[in-house]
């Protein structure tokens, strides 16, 4: 997992290094186009995946403490958070397509919609991991705890790529 993640960072460090750079070509359609995105679903979607990793943390804690109900109730409500999170993208995502805004809109748009699309590809599979930690959780009396941190390693990497994101597109001005 760890391969993975720091594989994952280093592919999403060269889309930041990258947009930082364009957007140091051109300030001000940045500044536009940045202005066009609705910050108040940007905002939620940040308290969305900041409560699920809190929520995985403390299902980490409980499994390791030999509480499986507690871990098991903790990561189902982490699991419940962070499918709120593709939802959300989606009021985000079909307003702005309608209003014109694609990733052939500008340059700024293309950035936008390849990385917070990559990104919502990764919440979906932590989505399916938190998924099969849940599974374990409920079949198994002694459910492994490796698995359980393993899922959780997956899901803070996506919600540190999103609080990285949420600076640079939706903050960073």
């Amino acid at each position: 997992m760890w391969f993975f993640v720091i594989g994952d960072l280093i592919i999403f460090g060269v889309y930041f290094v990258a947009y930082v750079y364009y957007r140091g070509q051109d300030t001000d359609l940045f500044l536009r186009s940045q202005a066009r995105l609705n910050l108040d679903i940007g905002v939620v979607n940040t308290l969305v995946l900041l409560t699920s990793s809190l929520l995985v943390a403390l299902g980490v804690t409980a499994v390791r403490t030999g509480r499986t109900a507690d871990a098991l109730r903790l990561i189902t409500a982490a699991l419940v958070c962070g499918a709120a999170f593709p939802v959300l993208k989606a009021f985000e995502y079909v307003p702005e397509i309608v209003r014109g805004m694609t990733p052939g809109t500008n340059l700024f748009f293309t950035f936008y919609f390849v990385m917070t699309g990559l990104h919502l590809c990764h919440v979906l599979l932590g989505l399916v991991i938190l998924s099969f930690v849940v599974r374990s959780l409920r079949t198994s009396s002694t459910p492994k705890t490796s698995f359980v941190e393993t899922a959780a390693t997956y899901w803070h990497m996506v919600d540190v790529l999103w609080l990285i994101l949420f600076a640079l597109l939706y903050v960073m001005r």
